[in-house]
């Protein structure tokens, strides 16, 4: 939703008044409901104040930490959150009847895609949407999803979600194999893969991160238990390790090829075990944005289909069943 300058009526209830009570809701505070908005935290307590009175019913316990509805603010609340939704969908709907005239666009992204896909993503939009304003934010696929769910973010690609909900519209975008890397040359793919692997250290990526929890959660299955010795958040910090000679990991193809500058120092080969995989998808708002998220999944498949998968195959042609694009 837009921060629209109006005049308040009294006795008349509002949009942004309405915008304002479901982020109170959800933020628990006036403070961060107005941090939110980018609105005066006075502003904000106005507003629920002639909202309130414009309905006749108090909403909002404000006194509590956090705030807590009122029987008659839950009950609102569900018609706040249609209210809201039909809003944004009718804006939708008028961008889509003239696609050129969306005026703004908030767009997550994952990581992996910052280097080639992002950029020439946004390229490919700034073309076709000549009067958008465009706000583009890269982080981790939990991020992306809590401020998509928050409505800070339209649209957000991302990665496998422990958790997915209703409310989602999701656009598979590509399949990709986690993969180890090795220091180069340090293992004979030819042997007992898993056994020379074994007596090297092995760096983990970090517990907080969803992959981490993946690729731990998949090593106990295959009952291997390894030492903790070295855990990083990030692609670089770990194959710079491995390229060092420190150890080995588990990583994904997306991984490897964004960390170009340690190619020339480390092997990939298939897992030596049961393999595992994840998706990465275009997630918004069910029937709120009609046909944007599907077209811009559209764009974006094609996109990491050349920057990505053709190049990763080209390396690697054992991963041709394994790294797909998906329709």
């Amino acid at each position: 939703m837009g921060l629209p300058i109006m005049v308040d009526i009294p006795g008349k209830m509002t949009l942004w008044a309405v915008e304002i009570f479901v982020a109170a809701v959800e933020e628990g505070t006036i403070s961060l409901a107005a941090k939110r908005l980018n609105a005066s935290p006075s502003s904000v307590s106005q507003q629920l104040t002639n909202l309130e009175a414009a309905l006749g019913v108090l909403l909002l316990n404000r006194s509590s930490r956090p705030m807590e509805l009122t029987s008659a603010g839950a009950l609102f609340l569900r018609r706040a959150e249609s209210i809201l939704a039909e809003a944004t969908q009718a804006k939708a709907e008028l961008a889509v009847f003239n696609y050129s005239q969306m005026i703004r666009l908030r767009l997550g992204m994952i990581d992996d895609f910052d280097a080639d896909v992002t950029p020439t993503l946004m390229a490919g939009l700034s073309k076709k949407l000549t009067g958008c304003q465009f706000l583009l934010e890269s982080g981790s696929s939990y991020r992306l999803a809590s401020d998509l769910e928050s409505r800070f973010m339209d649209v957000v690609v991302a990665a496998d979600l422990d958790i997915t909900a209703d409310w989602m519209e999701v656009h598979p975008i590509l399949t990709e194999p986690f993969v180890v890397a090795v220091p180069k040359g340090v293992v004979d793919p030819s042997g007992d893969i898993l056994s020379q692997l074994l007596t090297l250290p092995f760096i983990r990526y970090s517990s907080r991160q969803m992959m981490g929890r993946q690729i731990e959660a998949h090593l106990s299955r295959q009952r291997i238990n390894l030492p903790n010795k070295f855990e990083f958040d990030s692609y670089h910090a770990i194959l710079c390790m491995v390229s060092a000679g420190s150890g080995w990991t588990i990583t994904t193809s997306l991984g490897y090829m964004r960390a170009r500058r340690f190619h020339d120092d480390v092997d990939i080969m298939p897992l030596p075990f049961k393999e595992l995989s994840r998706s990465i998808s275009l997630i918004a708002r069910k029937g709120v944005l009609d046909t944007v998220p599907s077209d811009i999944a559209q764009q974006i498949r094609p996109i990491v289909e050349e920057m990505v998968v053709e190049p990763c195959l080209t390396k690697f042609p054992w991963m041709r069943e394994k790294l797909l694009i998906q329709e």
